[in-house]
This record gives structure tokens, sequence and C-alpha cells, in this order.
């Protein structure tokens, strides 16, 4: 019983010396090399599009109030400077409503509809980026599953038995590249959906300042 004890730990001990968990995880380098770039190509993204939806949200609170008094006043060249001034889509959706003025009222909406579907665009843009990484991240670490289990059979035709240290090998890059494709995927589905909640909420003022808008510019009418 002992000597059986001793034949299975010896295989163990000798992979444990030749190869650290460092050594099995860059067997897999073209496996992690390309989820390592999707991981900063998220972080990227969602650091950049955060901060251009919080600067967009950024919006002073008496922006359409003043809006509304230089329009009832007739001070239509004050209007269009603070738009101007006020770097943010709500403020060039109304500017172009703004330069407008005058037209009918159909075209006015339509010119505030057009502006606002390309600044919706703009705070969208490379989201789907992440999207598409959180689809393929898992896939790839699949890849790697598949790779380790072609790698197990390959070492022990190699061998000619099966021993825990000849497997052990395509073992960890199996569950490393399985557990890295996952988590680089979670981070992309979770990047994802933080913006597009964030940029929802951004969507429904910018309609609702719409509305506004085209109610002050009817208002006189009834």
């Amino acid at each position: 019983m002992e000597s059986a004890i001793l034949f299975l730990e010896a295989p163990i001990a000798a992979s444990s010396e030749k190869l650290s968990i460092t050594d099995l995880v860059l067997k897999g380098w073209y496996i992690y090399i390309p989820l390592l770039i999707m991981s900063v190509i998220t972080i990227y993204i969602f650091v950049e599009r955060w901060l251009t939806v919080a600067k967009a949200n950024n919006e002073d609170s008496n922006f359409m109030t003043n809006i509304k008094q230089y329009i009832n006043q007739g001070k239509l060249d004050s209007a269009k400077n603070l738009c101007a001034t006020t770097n943010t889509p709500v403020a060039r959706m109304i500017g172009k409503g703004i330069a407008r003025i005058g037209k009918p009222l159909e075209d006015i909406k339509g010119a505030i509809e057009n502006s606002g579907k390309l600044e919706i665009s703009n705070l969208e843009k490379n989201t789907s980026i992440l999207a598409i990484i959180a689809s393929i991240a898992p896939m790839f670490g699949f890849l790697g599953t598949v790779i380790g289990v072609i790698t197990i059979f390959h070492d022990i035709s190699n061998v000619g038995k099966i021993e825990i240290g000849v497997v052990s090998q395509g073992l960890y890059i199996k569950m490393i590249s399985s557990a890295a494709g996952l988590v680089v995927g979670m981070l992309a589905y979770v990047a994802y959906n933080t913006l597009v909640t964030r940029i929802g909420r951004l969507v429904n003022t910018m309609e609702s300042h719409a509305v506004e808008f085209v109610d002050i510019l009817d208002e006189p009418m009834n």
C-alpha cells in the first residue's frame, strides 16, 4: 500500500518541480493575450464613455428657464449665445431648434429630432464593442478549454500512461482560460449595461427638454 501511495505522489512532486503555476499560465499565452487586450479595451471604453456621459449630464438647472425667458422676450440672439456657450447635448439640440424659429413648427421639431439622434449616436459611440467583447470573451475561454483537453491527450500519448503530472498541465490551461474568459466577459457585460443605463437617463432628459422647448414655442398660439 505504501509503495502505491509513493508511486502516486512521485509524479505530483516531480511536476511541481518542473513547472510552476506561472509557467503553466504562460503556456496558454495565445489565449490570454487576446483576453488581456479585450480587458484593456473594455476598461478604456468604459472610462472614456463614463466621463463623456458625466460631462453631458453637467447641465445648468436654470438652462431651460433662461431659454424660455429669452424667447418670450424676443432675445433670440441671447438664447443662441447661451446654447453655444453651454457644451451639452441638450444645449446643442435646443440651439438647432432656436436657429429655425420663424419656420413651421414641424420643421423645428424635425431639426430637434435629427439633432437629438446625432447626439445620442455620439453618446453611444463604441459601446457596441463592449457588447461584442461580452459575447466573444467566454468563447475564447472555451477555446482555451478545448486546447487544454487536446494538450492533456497529447501529453498522455507521448508519455504512454496517465499520470497526474501529465494531466495537470492541460487542466491548468483549461481552467485558467475558462475563468479568464468568464471574468473578461462579465466585466464587459457590466460595463455595457452600466453605460446603457446612464445614456438612457440622459436621453430621457433630452426628450423632456425637447418637449418643453416645443411647448414654449407653441404657447403664444394658444
